[in-house]
């Protein structure tokens, strides 16, 4: 299959279809890429709401099945992908319809993260969220 300028250089490509929709050339635009490029677009913000809720879960568990390692950088990671939660949500509201589908893929890759950094076996966390998504998000929750 011949490769096309879409896959040989994204941002020239992006650039090239944004200027011939200006100009109102819509026989000229690579339509079916762009309505990928689209998709992709919408996709990534949710994967990133997912990337995000993971880090946090993971961070969590850590924090509550290894109290002897709790540190400064556990608890920013926290706080931090929190308020990023939170932005994302704020800018691409319609994410909110999506939360508790990403929730549930974020506690398993968390928890997964959370086994490879501790080295405790997976069986170890339990098979769903033991926080809900409220405390997951709530700037003041931090497990015992």
């Amino acid at each position: 299959m011949a490769r096309t300028e879409h896959d040989l250089d994204i941002y020239a490509w992006a650039h090239e279809n944004a200027e011939l929709l200006r100009q109102g050339k819509f026989n000229e635009v690579d339509m079916v890429n762009v309505i990928e490029e689209l998709e992709d677009l919408g996709n990534s913000k949710r994967d990133q709401l997912t990337a995000r809720l993971k880090l946090i879960i993971q961070h969590l568990l850590k924090w509550q099945y290894q109290p002897s390692h709790r540190g400064r950088s556990w608890s920013l990671t926290i706080k931090n992908n929190r308020r990023d939660v939170e932005g994302l949500l704020e800018d691409v509201p319609s994410l909110k319809s999506k939360i508790d589908e990403c929730f549930v893929k974020a506690y398993k890759r968390g928890a997964v993260a959370a086994s490879d950094e501790t080295d405790m076996p997976i069986k170890k966390f339990p098979q769903s969220c033991p926080y809900t998504l409220e405390e997951v998000l709530n700037p003041e929750f931090m497990p015992d």
